[in-house]
Order: structure tokens, then C-alpha cells, then sequence
């Protein structure tokens, strides 16, 4: 005898159907969850690499920030030693430079002039006084513009005020202090060397003797480097007799 399935085929396939759809539905879900775990952790390892790596830049930007601080402060340090070497060495420079200031002071001196104080700004020396005449004066420049040590006098002030009747012309020139080189100097004791005058030799058969003109003399080299950069400032008085 045949056998007759009397059940409903199509509802049959129709729960096999949804049966195989939900579980396709939660394979796929769980295939999603997956994935999304796997692109999270993905992500989160890769910021958490990147923070690791600004943690150590972080370090590594303040230490060397720190050795910057200390790099600024040995260059401070080298400065300040710089100074000192130089202000060292300005000095010692400058030992001698009162001896031979005063030694030409006393050697460029005229007869008719005295001198009433000395004041010193650094390079620049203003000499106050007293003279017989204009022409002591201008004896007294040229012999400032010649004497090595001093150098370019300028005359601001002279008048006649009368307090002394032997001196009666008050005056105020400003001097530049030099540091002659060797080739200065001796420019210059050519220059204050003696010539011999040809109508005397003629005339007389000796030699006659006749100082040189000032407008022959070398004028005297400027500071020296050392003088150049000390910075010293200094006031003396003194008084002399002409």
C-alpha cells in the first residue's frame, strides 16, 4: 500500500526556511561583533602605542630642555669668564698708562702755562689751566699733538679773567689718550728731531740747530685694541708751576 503525506509541506519549508535565515541572522551578528572587537582593539592598541610614544617624546623634549638650561647657563658662565679675562687684560694694558701719562704731562708742559686739574673719561682727558698768553697755549697743543701718549687736543675754552697777573688766561682742551705703537714713536722722535739749517751752515761754518714744525710730526696711532675696549673712568687733580 502507498504511503500519503497527509502534512503540510509548504509550512515544513517555510520553518526550515526561517529556521536556516535566523541562524544565517546570527552568524552574521556574530561574524559583525567580531570584526567590531577586532577593529576596537585594533584601534585602542594603536592610541595606546601612540600615547607610549608621547609619553617619551614628553621625557625626552624636557631633558633636553634641562640640558638647554644648562648649556644657556655655561655660556653665561663663559661669558662672565670672558669679561674677566678681558677686563684682566684691559687692565694690565693699561698699568704703565699713568706713568708715561704723567711723564708727557711734565715733558709737553711750556714755560707760561700751569696746569690746574686733570679729568679722565675713559679715552678722553680734559686738562684745565692757566697761561701767559694764546701763544703758550698753542705751544702747549703742539707739543700734546707730538708727545705720543696724548694725541688730537682740541681747545673748547680760554678767556682772560685777570685772578693771576702772571697768568692771566684761563683754558680747557680735551686730549685723546692713545697707546703709540713702535712705529708711532719712533715717527715721532723723528719728527722732534733737530734739523740743520743750510743760510747757518753757510754763514757761520757750524751747524745751526732749529726744532722741527709741528705740521711735520706724525700724529700719534690711535688706541691700541686693548686700550680701545677697557671702559675706565677716573678723575685726578693736580697743580703745577710754569
Amino acid at each position: 500500500m502507498a504511503k500519503i503525506n497527509l502534512l503540510p509541506w509548504r509550512l515544513e519549508r517555510r520553518k526550515l526556511k526561517q529556521k536556516e535565515f535566523v541562524t544565517m541572522l546570527v552568524t552574521a551578528a556574530a561574524i559583525a561583533v567580531g570584526l567590531s572587537v577586532l577593529i576596537i582593539l585594533y584601534y585602542n592598541g594603536q592610541i595606546s602605542g601612540q600615547e607610549n610614544r608621547n609619553t617619551y617624546l614628553t621625557s625626552q623634549i624636557a631633558t633636553i630642555d634641562q640640558q638647554i638650561e644648562e648649556i644657556k647657563g655655561l655660556d653665561k658662565k663663559k661669558a662672565d669668564l670672558l669679561s674677566r679675562k678681558k677686563a684682566i687684560e684691559c687692565l694690565q694694558g693699561r698699568r704703565s698708562l699713568m706713568v708715561h701719562l704723567f711723564d708727557d704731562l711734565v715733558r709737553t708742559i711750556p714755560d707760561g702755562v700751569k696746569l690746574t686739574s686733570l679729568e679722565q673719561d675713559g679715552s678722553k682727558l680734559t686738562v684745565n689751566g692757566s697761561s701767559q698768553s694764546n701763544a703758550r697755549v698753542s705751544a702747549y697743543m703742539r707739543n700734546l699733538q707730538v708727545s705720543g701718549w696724548m694725541s688730537q687736543p682740541e681747545l673748547t675754552i680760554i678767556e682772560a679773567k685777570g685772578g693771576d697777573k702772571g697768568l692771566p688766561y684761563e683754558f680747557t682742551l680735551v686730549t685723546t689718550i692713545g697707546n703709540p705703537s713702535t712705529k708711532t714713536q719712533s715717527d715721532g722722535s723723528e719728527a722732534l728731531a733737530t734739523t740743520v739749517a743750510p743760510s747757518a751752515t753757510a754763514s757761520t761754518g757750524t751747524a745751526a740747530v732749529v726744532p722741527a714744525s709741528a705740521g711735520a710730526a706724525t700724529t700719534p696711532a690711535a688706541e691700541s685694541d686693548t686700550s680701545d675696549d677697557c671702559d675706565v673712568d677716573s678723575a685726578a687733580t693736580t697743580g703745577g708751576t710754569p
